[in-house]
């Protein structure tokens, strides 16, 4: 690649200032050029000429990668690709990336933060205090740590960093994932139980699953009726493995006694959401991945992705990375 193609877009990128993926480009000897995209057009219109770009929220469909035939790379910031048409971006040679790893401690530590908040009433306490309420009624009942099952829904880097946490809190720790067996302990020595069982054993539930076709929604109106009356939810993943409508069902009939939220379908979350309506819900803005050593940490690393692919190299963090081979090979082939 000459070096006049050398140019990689950031999308769009609310972090403040792009200063470590500018420093990381003229490592590599880069143009970097900041847009502030938000729909098809918007990407396909600043990303013209570019070798790669790094988006955060903005659209990367198939349009948008087939009108952008000087493409090797598009990398993400943080996990999550579901913004990305990787079949599209896989069949046109073009690699995508994401940093797999760098929030790990820092959204386990959220969904901990969340699930003790809630366990102790402390969002419904304060709420209630703030209105010169002192009753624990609106709590009650709560219960110690080690006399509650603590359940985790996907047992990824995540999952387990939190099921590894709440183990040391003293909680009782089940976890669903389905690449291991119910019956058996995930290398990372989660008590392994079937998704059925997860729902209808745990006290707090803890969701930390990839946002797909074959999750979302998993945890909706039929889910909600095998849990437990009074169970408690906490969400750090993805807002779509959760049917908010069927929560706001399940929190007005008390199934869910208590949700700690940190993503949603929409983002950022409405005014008019009825979520906002109940003292036992606490939510955050979508900020579970950071710390100021996460939030470095995935800048430096987005960037550095994308970059090893416009100088021709291969990221470990290169999702599709399997399925580009298997292209190349069958073009070696014909």
């Amino acid at each position: 690649m000459q070096q006049q193609n050398r140019r990689v877009v950031i999308t769009d990128c609310d972090h403040g200032n792009v200063e470590i993926e500018q420093s990381v480009a003229e490592r590599y000897g880069v143009e970097l050029v900041v847009a502030d995209c938000a729909t098809e057009s918007d990407v396909i219109e600043a990303g013209r000429g570019a070798s790669a770009l790094l988006t955060q929220y903005a659209p990367v469909t198939a349009r948008v990668l087939e009108a952008l035939p000087e493409l090797v790379a598009v990398g993400r910031y943080g996990v999550g690709v579901d913004t990305i048409d990787l079949d599209a971006a896989s069949a046109l040679g073009v690699a995508v990336c994401n940093v797999p790893d760098y929030g790990t401690e820092d959204v386990s530590d959220h969904a901990i933060a969340h699930a003790l908040g809630l366990l102790r009433g402390l969002g419904a306490l304060d709420r209630g205090l703030r209105r010169g309420e002192s009753s624990l009624e609106p709590v009650r009942p709560l219960h110690r740590f080690s006399a509650t099952t603590f359940g985790v829904y996907g047992l990824g880097l995540i999952g387990e960093a939190t099921a590894r946490k709440a183990r040391a809190l003293g909680f009782q720790v089940v976890g669903t994932d389905p690449r291991w067996a119910p019956g058996t302990t995930s290398p990372a020595g989660t008590t392994v139980v079937s998704a059925e069982e997860l729902l209808e054993s745990v006290e707090l539930l803890s969701l930390h699953l990839p946002l797909t076709p074959a999750t979302h929604h998993i945890i909706d109106d039929n889910a909600f009726a095998q849990m437990r009356q009074g169970v408690k939810l906490v969400n750090t993943c993805r807002g779509g493995v959760l049917d908010t409508a069927a929560l706001i069902r399940a929190l007005d009939g008390g199934r869910v006694a208590g949700a700690g939220l940190d993503v949603f379908e929409e983002e950022p979350l409405p005014q008019t959401s009825r979520l906002l309506e109940f003292d036992q819900v606490a939510l955050s803005p979508h900020a579970a991945w950071y710390s100021e050593e996460s939030f470095a940490e995935l800048k430096r690393r987005a960037m550095e992705n994308v970059l090893e692919a416009v100088v021709g190299r291969t990221s470990a963090n290169t999702v599709n990375a399997a399925a580009l081979t298997a292209m190349k090979k069958e073009v070696r082939n014909v």
